[in-house]
């Protein structure tokens, strides 16, 4: 794995814009950065990114089997009481899930780590799916890598593929909130993949959706929404009023009820409780398990509901903290051992491993200056390339 100074092609602003991808400049700042790619091998790719990606997903359902079933679990994620029944029944049901993004610690060498998942509402998508792979091709074309150059990413194929699995029954709407370009940028590819594979869709705001007399979800033109795409939180639509009516709704939910387990960083411990010392782990507990107090080399501290590096907080062996700030933190917390992210001409490296239907298909590699990453870090492409 090595980081590797590319000349950028002078019309890729222009090239963004056009295929309407708008926020590749966020905070002022460059978000998408191709001045670098990130160089791997097939081997590093298969054995140390892809098949660890399909094993933890697989001890990740265990832990939902678990959960569901376990009401002292539920209360420990914060998962409201009423709702307890209508995610257990989501997972007993089989409700079908489409995408997550694990994120990884990962340098080239031994087992990558994971940090968290983001298995209910990961952004990052279009970037990682279409984007690099455009500047691969071009790259490519124009001299600027390698021609024997490859890349880790299925993801736009495995995303139109899944749609067509999921026999959707009439039309398909997706939402995001009013006021975010990259959760709508993000939709919008997503509504594009359905489009693709063939379904009806329409696009609203989450802001727009109506509850009628028979606590059905409605569009603006007060058709029924029977299933629904929402880039938006399970624990938000918990919290929030409108929620309420999602049992009785009849909507089926993309992502499903049972996301709301892993998307939590509570997952974090019960995973390190039910598969302590897998080498793809990072020793994990609640904040207010004494065994927490056992992480004498660092430790990060992370609310069960946090996004985008909100709220964490970072200590080091020799006590060094780092903090972040944001809304969470009423919730809970997890306490994990602290792994920092490796780095490469100063930045801090993350990978973003992507599951499309639960099959692992590709990635993104997001970096920042500092150690914890956040909704301003860069997007870079990658290579394989033995």
């Amino acid at each position: 794995m090595q980081r590797i100074d590319v000349e950028e092609r002078q019309d890729w602003k222009e090239q963004a814009q056009s295929l309407g991808f708008h926020f590749h400049t966020m905070y002022g700042a460059a978000y998408w950065d191709e001045s670098a790619c990130y160089r791997f091998s097939l081997k590093q790719i298969e054995d140390h990114i892809e098949d660890p990606s399909g094993e933890i997903e697989q001890m990740c359902f265990a832990v939902v089997d678990r959960a569901v079933n376990d009401e002292e679990l539920l209360k420990r994620l914060a998962i409201p009481e009423a709702f307890w029944g209508y995610v257990r029944d989501s997972w007993i049901n089989r409700e079908r899930n489409l995408y997550g993004r694990l994120d990884l610690s990962y340098d080239g060498e031994g087992p990558a780590k994971l940090l968290e998942y983001n298995a209910d509402t990961p952004t990052s998508l279009y970037e990682s799916a279409v984007f690099q792979w455009v500047w691969l091709e071009q790259a490519i074309e124009r001299g600027l890598v390698p021609p024997g150059c490859d890349q880790y990413n299925s993801i736009h194929e495995s995303m139109v593929e899944a749609f067509k699995a999921l026999s959707i029954d009439g039309p398909l709407h997706l939402a995001s909130c009013k006021g975010s370009e990259e959760d709508e940028g993000t939709v919008r590819y997503v509504e594009e993949c359905a489009t693709q594979a063939g379904l009806e869709t329409a696009f609203l705001y989450m802001e727009d959706i109506g509850i009628d007399d028979a606590n059905r979800f409605t569009d603006l033109d007060d058709q029924t929404i029977g299933t629904l795409f929402k880039l938006y939180p399970w624990e938000w639509m918990m919290g929030d009023d409108f929620g309420k009516s999602v049992p009785a709704s009849g909507t089926t939910f993309i992502e499903p009820g049972w996301k709301a387990v892993l998307s939590n960083k509570g997952l974090l411990p019960l995973l390190w409780e039910m598969y302590e010392g897998h080498p793809n782990l990072l020793p994990a507990y609640f904040a207010n398990d004494p065994r927490a107090n056992s992480l004498s080399s660092g430790y990060v501290k992370k609310p069960l509901f946090s996004r985008e590096g909100a709220n964490i907080e970072m200590v080091s062996a020799d006590g060094e903290t780092i903090q972040v700030e944001g809304p969470y933190g009423e919730e809970g917390a997890i306490i994990q051992a602290l792994h920092p992210l490796p780095v490469f001409d100063g930045n801090h490296t993350v990978i973003g491993s992507w599951l499309i239907a639960s099959q692992p298909c590709g990635m993104g590699i997001r970096e920042d200056t500092s150690p914890i990453t956040k909704d301003s870090s860069r997007f870079l492409p990658h290579v394989i390339l033995d």
